[in-house]
């Protein structure tokens, strides 16, 4: 009797082990047409968005196709996201003439990212997510749902890098500079 119920065990062990080898060699061995089709879906999503402004006026994200954007998940409540905050003020000077933008898309109390983003002299829209924000940021590959959240998008509208956690000035940087 001991012997049958470790050999069901084994058996079920093998199978989970099994199955679980088949979802990892099935999701990372996608051919790169179907890891693109999913970026593209992504980026789909992000252009048919639209967030209030900090004034309460709603603003599409495909006003800003065409650019290179940096999308930038955030609250007031997290610090690493005001860590990178002055550094994309930096970088939005430094290469929005080169067709660079950057959108801050709040997770946070209206009132709470107005005083910041004025104190702090954000220099590129912020917009405010909500619910909707964090939705957009799963959609984006942001399957933990953490902050921040940063997805670089190119001119032709296909994200080409995310982040989540703290992005280094020096990484943002590159991943820019690839895209000019």
């Amino acid at each position: 009797m001991k012997i049958s119920r470790n050999l069901r065990l084994g058996a079920i062990s093998i199978a989970v082990i099994a199955a679980a080898g088949y979802l990892y060699f099935h999701t990372n061995t996608q051919s790169p047409s179907a890891r693109v089709s999913l970026k593209s879906a992504a980026a789909e999503a992000l252009f048919q968005s639209s967030f209030n402004d900090l004034s309460g006026t709603k603003q599409p994200l495909a006003q800003w196709q065409g650019k290179i954007l940096v999308v930038n998940l955030w609250a007031t409540w997290c610090p690493p996201c005001l860590a990178e905050i002055p550094e994309f003020i930096q970088l939005q000077k430094q290469y929005g003439k080169q067709g660079v933008q950057f959108i801050g898309i709040a997770i946070d109390q209206p009132g709470k990212v107005k005083v910041y983003a004025e104190e702090a002299g954000m220099n590129y829209p912020v917009l405010l997510g909500e619910q909707e924000g964090i939705d957009l940021s799963r959609r984006m590959g942001n399957t933990q749902g953490g902050l921040p959240y940063t997805a670089i998008i190119d001119r032709n509208g296909n994200i080409v890098a995310t982040q989540l956690g703290a992005l280094s000035k020096e990484k943002l940087e590159n991943l820019i500079r690839l895209q000019l």
